[in-house]
């Protein structure tokens, strides 16, 4: 099993809010988180570092040989909400961070099958023969969507497509939606940021990850900035051997 992981600032942002990280747990699993913050100043870039080392730390710390997908499950969840704990603690006792937060998307591969957690808009995408989305945004856009008041190319263009409806770190508890998956052998995730699939098309990713390159990952982050780069991009890929 593989793993690569970029981050970019793109083209229009001073500086990188998002963070993330990927590891191998044993010879047959990969970890990997990524976080997008949000907040003025350098806040979202506290929160998202903040989140993601916790998380990893929580993680490498909680793992053991031969440990069930229900603990994996659990791990993954005590790890998330103590970065939960930790960006709200330190958002409120540090006023210019009141209110920063962070999305998270994680995951965990082992084997043939996955894992993946997440609270806010950045994704887990599942690629075999076709890009399959294994994660649901939570924002208003997606609400908007599921209610059946925009179609999807309205959805690309709304003018509160950045509205989320779930962060990390915001208030004191946080809610998370688990997803599982079959990880086949030629199978590779993507975990990344909204600024990489808002300016990289669902057609330009499966192209990058048909063509099975080693730095598909910088490809990715590349064709973003191509395409205007106008947010942070972050992509990490976990291929199958």
């Amino acid at each position: 099993m593989k793993y690569a992981f970029e981050t970019d600032r793109g083209l229009k942002r001073s500086i990188n809010q998002d963070c993330c990280n990927a590891f191998n747990l044993d010879q047959n699993t990969v970890f990997a988180v990524v976080c997008d913050g949000m907040g003025g100043a350098s806040a979202g870039e506290i929160a998202s570092a903040i989140a993601v080392k916790t998380i990893s730390e929580r993680i490498r710390g909680g793992w053991r040989d031969g440990i069930s997908d229900d603990s994996i499950r659990n791990l993954m969840l005590t790890s998330i909400t103590a970065a939960n704990i930790n960006v709200y603690d330190y958002s409120t006792t540090h006023p210019g961070c009141r209110g920063m937060g962070t999305t998270v998307v994680a995951v965990v591969v082992r084997g043939d099958r996955g894992i993946a957690a997440h609270a806010g808009d950045s994704r887990a995408y599942l690629f075999t023969d076709r890009l399959i989305s294994v994660t649901k945004d939570h924002s208003l856009v997606q609400d908007l969507l599921d209610q059946g008041k925009i179609t999807k190319e309205e959805a690309k263009t709304h003018p509160k497509k950045n509205y989320i409806t779930r962060a990390l770190g915001v208030e004191e508890d946080i809610d998370i939606d688990f997803n599982t998956f079959a990880f086949d052998a030629g199978s590779k995730v993507l975990i990344c940021s909204d600024g990489l699939y808002n300016f990289v098309s669902e057609a330009d990713i499966t192209s990058v990850l048909l063509s099975g390159a080693e730095d598909a990952a910088k490809q990715l982050i590349k064709t973003a900035n191509g395409n205007g780069g106008g947010d942070n991009i972050t992509a990490v890929i976990i291929s199958h051997n």
